[in-house]
């Protein structure tokens, strides 16, 4: 079988130690988390769990039969990239005498259809939301610059199906 990858939704309550248990199922079967972002839903007192992960369509429908197991969890869906649309976000911190003395890092700026969220005397931070490979190119581009600091969120993503998740969650909730 081929490995694929899903993203994985996870409705539940937001107790302590679910993420523990849910990571713990990825970890008995050798399952890599590529990508894990937890948040609030759409449904007021449910976290949604988003967790990106390449494996087999067996192995993802057998995980999410098992995360739904949980107490804690009120519903579990898996969907392959051409199914959802998703993005995530990045900021990097860049030293400040390069944005006046390198008109290059200007153009990337612009090109890349990033924006400057904050310009200090030592240094400023660009904001980049987009597909993991945007943000990946832009690093590349900003790399010989000489990049201070730099982080990327979890994949956010929602289905491209129309899912009536609360009317879901609530039947679930009875």
């Amino acid at each position: 079988m081929e490995n694929k990858i899903f993203t994985i939704s996870v409705y539940s309550e937001n107790n302590v130690g679910l993420l523990n248990r849910i990571s713990g199922i990825f970890l008995k079967r050798h399952i890599n988390i590529l990508s894990l972002n937890v948040s609030e839903s759409e449904i007021e007192n449910v976290s949604r769990f988003i967790i990106v992960v390449k494996t087999t369509d067996k192995w993802v429908h057998n995980i999410v039969g098992q995360i739904e197991k949980q107490i804690e969890v009120i519903k579990a869906f898996y969907h392959i990239d051409e199914e959802t649309i998703f993005l995530e976000s990045a900021i990097f911190k860049i030293e400040s005498s390069l944005l006046f003395d390198e008109r290059k890092i200007q153009n990337i700026i612009k090109e890349s259809n990033s924006e400057i969220v904050t310009v200090c005397r030592d240094f400023f931070v660009i904001s980049k939301t987009g597909k993991r490979s945007e943000i990946i190119e832009l690093y590349d581009k900003l790399k010989p610059f000489g990049i201070m600091q730099f982080a990327r969120s979890g994949r956010i993503s929602v289905s491209k199906q129309k899912m009536e998740i609360s009317s879901l969650l609530l039947e679930e909730l009875k």
